[in-house]
C-alpha cells in the first residue's frame, strides 16, 4: 500500500491536557482507528532551540520521545487536522512510504 510515515518529536515533560504528549498522540492515532503506531524513547537529541536535551538520572522530562506510524493518506490528514484543532504545538515528519504486512494472518 502506498502511504506516509508519520513522526513526531517531543520531550516526556511535555503535556497535552495533563497527559504526555507522546502518550496523547498514540492514544489519539488508536481512537481514530489507526492500525498501529510506536513510542520510542531515545537517549539524547536536539531540536530547533539547538539545546541538547537528554534523560539524565535526575531530569527525566527532558528526554527525547518519537511517536511513528504507517498509515493511508486519508488518515494521516485525519491525525493531522486532529492535533491541529487540539491547537498541539509539536515537530512532525511526513515521508511518503510503502507499506504493508509480510507473512501469513
Amino acid at each position: 500500500m502506498q502511504g506516509y510515515q508519520l513522526s513526531f518529536f517531543t520531550q516526556q515533560g511535555h503535556r497535552h491536557h495533563g497527559v504526555p504528549l507522546a502518550e496523547w498522540i498514540l492514544q489519539e492515532a488508536h481512537r481514530l482507528g489507526i492500525g498501529g503506531a510506536t513510542l520510542f524513547a531515545a537517549s539524547e537529541g536536539f531540536g530547533g532551540d539547538r539545546r541538547i536535551h537528554a534523560a539524565r538520572f535526575f531530569e527525566l522530562a527532558d528526554q527525547p520521545e518519537e511517536v511513528t506510524m504507517a498509515l493511508s493518506a486519508q488518515e494521516a490528514e485525519l491525525l493531522l487536522d486532529r492535533l491541529r484543532g487540539e491547537g498541539v504545538k509539536v515537530f512532525y515528519v511526513k515521508t511518503p512510504v510503502e507499506y504493508g504486512m509480510l507473512g501469513e494472518k
